[in-house]
């Protein structure tokens, strides 16, 4: 399949693109990697009049640690530059836990962090990281900027808050603290394959138990899921034996998942997957905290 015929302009800057944007309202798309977007244009499952391409605003490729000791992420920042970045590597472990399961090396080499945010596909790791460590949105529009917490940032299947003419600039983050730990995991049938489920995994430790821990669960419905009664279960005070607190926070799972059945599995297949996954990623994460 060939995409359905298009015009492009390459973008001065980030506010030209948002007029651009605005001018050709619902017809224009922004194009960065085009990882995604170029496949869904071959099959004619978008077909934008206008191609608006950012991927030259070098300023939106840097990672920074502001003034506030948190760390900025550009949206143009490839995949690959995640995973190769020593401040991703010792400020947000997560990201590079995460970046290694994203499809292939190819499409890491070109695909980037704000065009996966702004595609939203429910079974993409980074939407779930951004949501276990409660990141802010940066968006830039006609109406000038605004900050959309990530997660209240994804809203539906391929659907964000992002409105008409704007534009996902950055990402910020909180840098780990010594008493925290991250965890992640997915189940896919082949490496680099779309996750059957999987987990993102963000938490504080003391004395060997989990004091604060959100868990963003993927691919088990329309956006990502914090799985809010399966965290609580996991830093009961009431509840001292770490192997309990596991045993209940899997069995409170069926309340906070409702996976669908696809053809890639069953839901029933799906919450399984979970629990198992829920208990190899917060083993990890006492394990390494205990090491710590």
């Amino acid at each position: 399949m060939k995409p359905a015929p298009f015009d492009y302009v390459r973008a001065e800057s980030v506010h030209h693109a948002v007029r651009l944007l605005a001018e050709n309202k619902d017809g224009a798309r922004i194009i960065a990697g085009g990882q995604s977007l170029m496949t869904a244009m071959n099959f004619r499952m978008s077909s934008p009049a206008l191609l608006v391409d950012i991927g030259e605003l070098e300023h939106l490729r840097d990672i920074t640690l502001t003034a506030d000791a948190r760390l900025r992420i550009g949206a143009l920042t490839r995949h690959a530059d995640l995973d190769a970045s020593p401040d991703i590597a010792a400020h947000t472990p997560l990201l590079r836990k995460a970046i290694r399961h994203v499809a292939h090396t190819a499409i890491r080499n070109r695909g980037t962090f704000g065009g996966s945010l702004s595609h939203a596909d429910p079974a993409s790791e980074l939407p779930a990281c951004v949501m276990a460590l409660d990141a802010t949105i940066h968006i830039v529009g006609p109406d000038g900027d605004r900050v959309v917490p990530a997660r209240h940032f994804f809203t539906g299947v391929h659907e964000t808050a992002l409105g008409a003419g704007e534009v996902l600039v950055a990402v910020e983050l909180d840098v780990i603290k010594a008493d925290e730990v991250s965890g992640f995991g997915e189940f896919a049938r082949r490496q680099g394959d779309y996750a059957m489920v999987g987990l993102a995994a963000h938490g504080r430790i003391a004395a060997g138990l989990l004091t604060a821990v959100d868990l963003a669960f993927f691919a088990v419905g329309s956006t990502p899921i914090l799985a809010r009664r399966a965290a609580a279960a996991l830093v009961d005070p009431a509840t001292p034996d770490p192997a309990q607190r596991l045993q209940r926070a899997r069995e409170a799972l069926s309340l906070d998942l409702d996976p669908p059945d696809d053809p890639q599995s069953s839901a029933a297949m799906r919450m399984e997957l979970a629990r198992v996954l829920l208990g190899r990623v917060v083993g990890d994460m006492l394990a390494r905290g205990a090491g710590a």
